[in-house]
């Protein structure tokens, strides 16, 4: 049997060029990996996670699960595309099984198999197959159609903005939208003049033959099913330097996590699977602050990593974002954008300098001796009525506690880390590993969510139980080791960044709060809550500007008729209080003040 004619050349050329430049990339960053990743690869290769993996495949890069519960029209429309595509390519297959066997065929000789059936003298068509492959055919046209909407009506689709594309992009884009669309007239052609059998094609090829010259459809039909091949062909060029790459990047990605591998501050090979597996579908500009608040379109995650990507990161857009992570709280590829902002930063800010940092040794300010040790942090030190809260509540639950820093001490690294500077935050992180250990402490607990964040992340404090202040005063509560009166006050609660959306400490401090008084939730709460913009990850914003975020998440708070906003961050309280009429407390501070005396 024959399945050549030259109308293949160019999806033939595009195809050898896709699996070429693909296989290249994966290779190059396979081998890039460190090794105990690669002996991770190797270790989980024959497990269930590897099961586990395929599953999150078919749901996320198939379905898109994620993407559904964004906008269900949004989800509809990639997965048609995603997967409408896909059982095209499968049921084409098991098609030509059915009419040929087991005889090889060429890829090309699948793909256009309606083209090479009348070539191969095949006029017997299978009913149940012409059907089926119009009706998917027709599926993923109905999402293409919404794509072409969604270029119109973005907010039809749950989207306020679209994505600024590149080049590649608006090629591989353009390219995508016929594909379809060609395909169903160059099938629709074939039916017309040799016959066919589906409720689609068919249908058109006997209203086309009906009315169109015999003549006038030949003369059309090898140029449809070139044009058909060219557009596959200029997709399959086009597709590696675009974000369509995400298709087959986000394959490997989600493999790689389930075999346990991590992003790390340190620049490294897997970043490029993240980095790559950007869809770039936009879906992380509306949650953004710097846009909906300050106007700002270009330093917003699909932007950034765009810029990364194609090596033309500045330095202000790698500076100018919050972290707050409500970009990646609703990114449905799950890349770790706050991590890849890290090591953007810390290869081009990191000064490694023994000497800016001899302070340190020997400096051991801290005071008093317990199992339990208090860690306030940079940021509560600013914020003198949260340690004196804390002190009380420690008396009233009768806990001798070790002061890590009240008369001062060194910083968690944090904040270090955030800029860049990754080698001077591990000289910190090893001098308060140490001072730790040195005491001897079973409990470490502080008020900062930043220090929280680093002493669970990047600290090794195994044997240490790390514990935020409000989990800390739940669990005193739930012992009857403080005993609080119930109040009228009606509280509304700010979700810190780094607490919530950082660590997924959501519940304590609701629990806590609901112990003294009424809580009354935000517009948005939890996961969906508002940054306070006082973010010490943003080098680029002015004090005016972090104001104006603080205005408008305040007012939300406003809007719930509570007395008091509460927070459990003291960057956060600075920057609320200043924002707002109402008075802002501390968690620690609305529980002091309700302590029962014994």
């Amino acid at each position: 049997m024959s399945f050549f004619a030259p109308f293949t050349i160019p999806f033939i050329v595009g195809a050898l060029f896709l699996f070429a430049v693909v296989l290249t990339k994966w290779s190059l960053w396979f081998v890039r990996l460190p090794k105990m990743d690669r002996r991770l690869v190797r270790h989980n290769f024959f497990t269930r996670n590897t099961l586990f993996a395929v599953w999150e495949v078919v749901r996320e890069s198939l379905l898109h699960a994620r993407i559904f519960r964004v906008n269900p029209r949004l989800g509809y429309m990639h997965m048609s595309l995603a997967f409408g595509w896909f059982l095209l390519i499968v049921v084409g297959w098991i098609e030509t099984i059915f009419y040929l066997g087991w005889e090889p065929i060429p890829l090309h000789g699948h793909v256009f198999f309606k083209y090479f059936m009348p070539l191969n003298g095949i006029s017997e068509h299978i009913h149940f197959f012409e059907h089926l492959m119009d009706a998917l055919l027709l599926f993923v046209l109905s999402g293409v159609a919404l794509a072409w909407y969604k270029r119109l009506r973005s907010k039809a689709l749950g989207l306020r903005r679209t994505t600024k594309h590149i080049l590649f992009d608006r090629v591989a884009l353009s390219a995508l939208w016929f594909i379809f669309p060609a395909r169903l007239v160059a099938e629709s052609l074939t039916a017309a003049i040799y016959g066919g059998e589906g409720f689609l094609t068919g249908s058109i090829g006997s209203a086309l033959s009906g009315a169109v010259s015999q003549d006038i459809l030949v003369t059309l039909y090898e140029p449809a099913w070139w044009f058909y091949s060219a557009m596959l062909g200029l997709f399959f060029v086009a597709m590696p330097f675009s974000r369509y790459m995400h298709i087959l990047t986000e394959i490997p990605l989600i493999f790689l996590r389930h075999w346990h591998l991590h992003p790390t501050i340190e620049r490294k090979s897997y970043d490029n699977f993240e980095v790559e597996a950007c869809s770039r579908c936009g879906i992380c500009i509306d949650p953004c602050q710097l846009q909906v608040d300050l106007g700002m379109n270009d330093t917003q995650s699909v932007y950034y990593l765009r810029d990364r990507r194609y090596n033309m990161l500045s330095l202000k857009v790698a500076n100018n974002c919050l972290m707050c992570g409500r970009c990646e709280a609703v990114c449905p590829v799950g890349i770790n954008l706050s991590t890849l902002r890290l090591n953007s930063r810390a290869k081009r800010r990191n000064i490694p300098n023994e000497g800016r940092y001899k302070y340190i040794k020997g400096m051991d300010r801290s005071s008093g001796s317990g199992r339990v040790g208090y860690f306030a942090g940079c940021m509560t030190s600013l914020v003198p009525a949260v340690q004196r809260s804390m002190e009380q509540i420690f008396n009233a639950a009768k806990e001798d506690v070790w002061y890590a820093d009240r008369e001062g001490g060194v910083c968690c690294g944090r904040p270090l880390m955030l800029s860049g500077e990754t080698d001077a935050a591990r000289k910190m992180v090893v001098y308060n590993t140490d001072l730790f250990r040195k005491h001897e402490i079973e409990i470490l607990v502080t008020s900062c969510p930043i220090c929280l964040r680093v002493f669970r992340e990047n600290y090794h404090l195994d044997g240490i139980e790390i514990l935020h202040h409000s989990e800390y005063i739940e669990r005193l509560v739930a012992e009857g080791r403080l005993h609080l009166s119930m109040g009228v006050s009606k509280y509304s609660y700010h979700d810190p960044c780094e607490l919530g959306r950082g660590l997924g400490i959501y519940d304590a401090p609701r629990r806590v709060i609901e112990s003294v008084g009424e809580l009354r939730e935000a517009e948005h709460n939890r996961r969906d809550a508002l940054c306070c913009g006082a973010s010490l990850a943003n080098t680029v914003i002015n004090d005016s500007q972090q104001q104006r975020i603080a205005e408008r998440m305040s007012k939300e708070f406003e809007a719930t008729g509570c007395d008091t906003v509460v927070t459990s961050c003291p960057l956060c309280n600075k920057s609320i209080a200043r924002a707002t009429t109402l008075p802002t407390k501390d968690i620690a501070e609305i529980v002091a003040q309700q302590l029962k005396s014994r």
